[in-house]
């Protein structure tokens, strides 16, 4: 079997946000978390809770942006 980027799922507290996603995204999501879900030895996970792990994961190796962060001035409040 292959071996996917994102491991268990967090337990975490859940933030509420509203997305629209493209039918076919919605498939792949609910198709992965299926992979997952059989991985873990557990049912699929809700396809929507797979979105913060893969969001982080993009942002954790994006090289460009890490780059981009370091270079830019620390953002302030207000």
């Amino acid at each position: 079997m292959a071996k996917l980027k994102l491991g268990p799922l967090a337990d975490d507290k859940p933030v509420k946000v509203t997305v629209e996603l493209p039918a076919s995204l919605h498939r792949d999501l609910a198709a992965y978390a299926k992979i997952l879900g059989g991985e873990a030895g557990q049912p699929p996970a809700d396809p929507v809770r797979l979105i913060v792990p893969m969001l982080e994961r993009f942002i954790a190796t994006d090289r460009g942006f890490a780059k981009a962060r370091r270079s830019s001035p620390p953002a302030t409040d207000g």
